[in-house]
């Protein structure tokens, strides 16, 4: 349902009261057929929705999918073949092009950064920095990509941050007000050094969150506390340092980049001449 309900309103948003470059061609109504081709390596995502976007568009339209997500895409690869009535192949044209592109970099960006630690035992999680409304497609397309989820949202699991513990005067304090509940949800708390760290540890949490601390300090805080708690690292990974991260034995490696600072893939819908 809400996959439908998005589709719907992203139609809704393009066509608006309708296509009048397309209504005044005065296109034959005869059937054409057009592919979505790749034009850059990448890896899948979105293969479905845009199927459903054009489905959405015209029930009757003949929909051929050559790939399917997680499979990699070289330039030139056809990825979908459209066989109906043109008006609506263009119609739906943007945006199913618009879900795969954004979809597909999302993939493409997590599959780069898994590669980057398969050697490794830590694991590569997205965070809430997504698009409002399109967070349930975002975080598939990490999943496609080899990454995995973090917190859905705000409800799935306790995270305790830097304004939380600001709110509450400590860490120390923050813990015990959700420890008053008797939840069952694991804790997690950030930290930015090592004497809150011991505070963390000290306050029993499940998970600490190591917010912008250097390879040397993780690797110092892993060897301490690694038997006792979960370590995730967080806040400045890039390409050139995640290796260096994951090499000091935390479990977990988040990052915003994968859902706010992708580079869509290239792809594009093509009429068979």
């Amino acid at each position: 349902m809400f996959l439908d309900e998005l589709i719907r309103k992203s139609l809704e948003e393009d066509i608006g009261t309708g296509d009048i470059t397309t209504k005044y061609l005065d296109l034959e109504p005869i059937n054409s057929t057009a592919f979505i081709v790749a034009k850059a390596d990448g890896v899948l995502a979105g293969a479905e929705v845009a199927r459903s976007v054009f489905k959405m568009v015209d029930p009757e339209l003949k929909i051929t999918l050559y790939r399917k997500d997680g499979d990699k895409l070289r330039p030139k690869d056809e990825i979908m073949r459209l066989e109906g009535r043109p008006g609506s192949i263009l119609q739906g044209e943007r945006t199913a092009l618009n879900f795969m592109q954004r979809m597909s970099g999302i993939a493409t960006k997590t599959a780069q950064l898994v590669a980057l630690i398969g050697k490794t035992d830590t694991k590569l999680l997205d965070t809430r920095k997504t698009t409002p409304m399109l967070r349930t497609l975002e975080k598939y397309s990490v999943r496609i990509g080899g990454g995995f989820n973090h917190r859905f949202g705000l409800f799935d699991m306790v995270l305790i941050k830097e304004n939380h513990i600001r709110a509450c005067g400590s860490i120390t304090s923050a813990v015990q007000r959700i420890r008053n509940h008797n939840t069952t949800y694991k804790i997690e708390v950030e930290v930015t050094n090592m004497a809150e760290l011991d505070e963390a540890f000290n306050a029993g949490v499940d998970r600490v969150m190591l917010d912008n601390m250097k390879p040397a300090e993780i690797k110092a805080a892993v060897k301490k506390y690694k038997k006792r708690m979960e370590f995730e690292v967080s806040g400045g990974i890039t390409e050139e340092n995640i290796l260096a991260y994951a090499k000091t034995g935390v479990q977990y490696i988040s990052s915003g980049a994968l859902t706010h600072s992708y580079k869509s893939l290239d792809i594009s819908l093509l009429f068979k001449e």
